[in-house]
C-alpha cells in the first residue's frame, strides 16, 4: 500500500475513532440518567400500584433498554475502529537509521 494512502486511511480511522469515543462518553452519561429515571419510575410504580405508574415504568424501561442497545452498538463500533487502526498501523514501515 502506498505510504500516502496508508497515512490518509490512518488519519481517517483515527478521526472516526476519536468521534466515536466522544459519542460513547456522552451516551454513557445519558444512559446513566435514563437508567436512574427508569429506576425511580419502577419504585413509583411499586408504591403507587396504579396503571399509570406501571405504564410510566414500562416506557422508561423500554427507553433505557433501547439506549443500552445503542450504547452497545457504538461500543462495538469503537472496538472495530480500534482493530482497523491497529491493522493499518501494523502496515507502517519505520525506516532504519
Amino acid at each position: 500500500m502506498h505510504r500516502a494512502l496508508l497515512e490518509r486511511r490512518i488519519r481517517d480511522v483515527h478521526s472516526r475513532l476519536v468521534r466515536a469515543r466522544e459519542d460513547l462518553a456522552v451516551l454513557d452519561e445519558q444512559l446513566a440518567v435514563v437508567r436512574e429515571s427508569a429506576d425511580e419510575a419502577r419504585v413509583r410504580s411499586l408504591v403507587a400500584e396504579t396503571p399509570l405508574a406501571a405504564h410510566e415504568h414500562s416506557e422508561a424501561a423500554r427507553h433505557a433498554d433501547a439506549m443500552s442497545k445503542a450504547r452497545d452498538a457504538l461500543a462495538s463500533t469503537v472496538l472495530d475502529l480500534e482493530h482497523r487502526q491497529d491493522e493499518l498501523l501494523s502496515n507502517v514501515v519505520i525506516p532504519q537509521s
